[in-house]
């Protein structure tokens, strides 16, 4: 017998649009559960503006987005920010606010009236900070950081809100190559430990490696979807993004790696 249950989150027949200029029409996007689904396409494709729907950042001019089968509009604030967490593309802290001050309030919706402030709060505000390595950083003011450990603290506040649903807009801006690399691995553990990883990622090939479920966009509409090994191709690549190249399995993770066509082949020596 098949299992024809619908995923916690979805989209159905959205229209997404910023004032008067339209981003989507008629969008259909569903998050496998339990997936760590990548969103891919070129620039001022719908790709952040899909996930601000997801998050109820943005409302849908037409469509609906469903969580747990109702509308994300009608839940209640806090009990949406217990169950979905969202890293925006650029977030601004308050002014003279401390590392550890701002991780914490990733725990505001745990707090209620007969709910304040516990050891247990403590404990995954200090497991957050380490897993994204600022823990060092707690006492510095956040607007003294570089953009990368911004970036970080950013992501250890949402990890501080445990939320089985985690979406991330493009989560490794301002970040060099070995700390994206550490912020993936840990999107990858969240998603092992059993949450629901959404990202918005501009790099093909670090989506190819790590998405269970990719989502691949361009020009307001879904172009495919589904496990990178079967959705990412040379044709694929060419029609979504306008680059030719070849597709090789990674050495490393034997994952589709994309190698873009040289601007020019590399003429052999004589001997």
């Amino acid at each position: 017998m098949s299992d024809n249950k619908q995923p916690r989150l979805v989209g159905e027949d959205l229209t997404l649009a910023y004032d008067r200029r339209t981003i989507a029409t008629g969008l259909d996007v569903a998050v496998p559960d339990g997936s760590f689904t990548v969103i891919v396409g070129p620039n001022a494709c719908g790709k952040s503006t899909t996930l601000r729907a997801l998050a109820r950042v943005l409302r849908p001019a037409a469509g609906a987005v469903l969580l747990d089968g109702e509308r994300i509009g009608s839940w209640p604030a806090k009990k949406l920010a217990r169950t979905l967490g969202l890293l925006p593309q650029s977030s601004i802290a308050p002014e003279g606010i401390t590392v550890a001050d701002l991780v914490a309030r990733g725990r505001y919706p745990h707090q209620g009236l007969l709910r304040q402030w516990s050891r247990e709060d403590e404990r995954v505000v200090g497991e957050s900070m380490a897993a994204t390595g600022v823990a060092e950083l707690a006492d510095r003011y956040v607007d003294e950081l570089s953009g990368g450990q911004r970036q970080r603290v950013w992501i250890a506040m949402a990890l501080a809100q445990q939320t089985p649903i985690l979406l991330l807009d493009e989560p490794t801006t301002y970040l060099d190559i070995a700390h994206q690399i550490e912020i993936l691995d840990l999107c990858a553990d969240l998603h092992e430990q059993g949450r629901t990883v959404v990202a918005v990622l501009h790099d093909l090939n670090h989506a190819a490696r790590y998405a269970t479920h990719l989502i691949a966009m361009r020009d307001g509409d879904i172009v495919a979807e589904g496990p990178p090994g079967e959705v990412v191709t040379a044709e694929l690549v060419e029609k979504v993004f306008h680059l030719p190249c070849q597709v090789i399995p990674d050495p490393e993770t034997g994952t589709p790696l994309i190698v873009p066509a040289a601007r020019r082949r590399a003429v052999a020596s004589a001997t």
